[in-house]
């Protein structure tokens, strides 16, 4: 991706720290205040808007993997490494990599991984369940759509977790998956994100 292009892409700027909700001018969002999520922190690139919400669809639907290597480019670029003692994709259930062939999380993270020298963990945490479609549902019914859907058989006790996905909407999937991994002993669970939903 060209610089040119990297510049037309819409920063997430003025973002909750939690949870990287943009328009907040930086400071807690309400929903953070009023409910904390089990994740510490948030950093998400971008806005999900054009053209942004084209690439992420061309990565999970067309299977163009130049689009994850182009956007974990953007990040490198963006950020330093973080520190943070591992990186845990988001993962998907079975059922769903099936049919998809890949997991569009992974396929981000290997890269980052590599340009950052921190390990990416592709197995050991997974996706007990088959959840319902979250386009649609609420914070609340996604929250309880999610309730125990995952599970950690590697050791994460005392680690920094750095949780990858593709797309922020509400934070419930994040906030379910860094709940299980703290409760398996993780000390810390932050999120980055290639684009963020804003409020409509």
């Amino acid at each position: 991706m060209c610089a040119g292009c990297r510049r037309d892409l819409p920063l997430c700027l003025s973002a909750c720290p939690t949870c990287a909700l943009p328009g907040t001018g930086g400071a807690l969002c309400g929903r953070c205040l009023k409910h904390p999520p089990a994740f510490d922190a948030t950093t998400a690139l971008y806005c999900y808007d054009y053209p942004v919400d084209r690439l992420v669809h061309r990565l999970k639907y067309s299977h163009d993997f130049g689009v994850a290597v182009a956007l974990s480019q953007c990040v490198v670029r963006t950020m330093a490494a973080p520190a943070v003692d591992v990186i845990v994709p988001v993962p998907l259930h079975v059922g769903r990599l099936a049919e998809r062939g890949f997991n569009q999380a992974l396929e981000i993270a290997r890269p980052l991984g590599r340009a950052w020298q921190i390990p990416v963990v592709a197995r050991g945490v997974t996706r007990t369940r088959v959840t319902a479609d979250q386009v649609g549902l609420s914070w609340q019914a996604r929250k309880k759509n999610l309730r125990d859907a995952f599970d950690c058989d590697i050791s994460v006790n005392g680690a920094r977790v750095l949780l990858i996905d593709d797309v922020m909407t509400t934070g419930a999937t994040l906030g379910a998956l860094a709940a299980c991994l703290k409760k398996a002993g993780a000390a810390a669970v932050s999120n980055l994100v290639i684009a963020r939903t804003p409020l409509r």
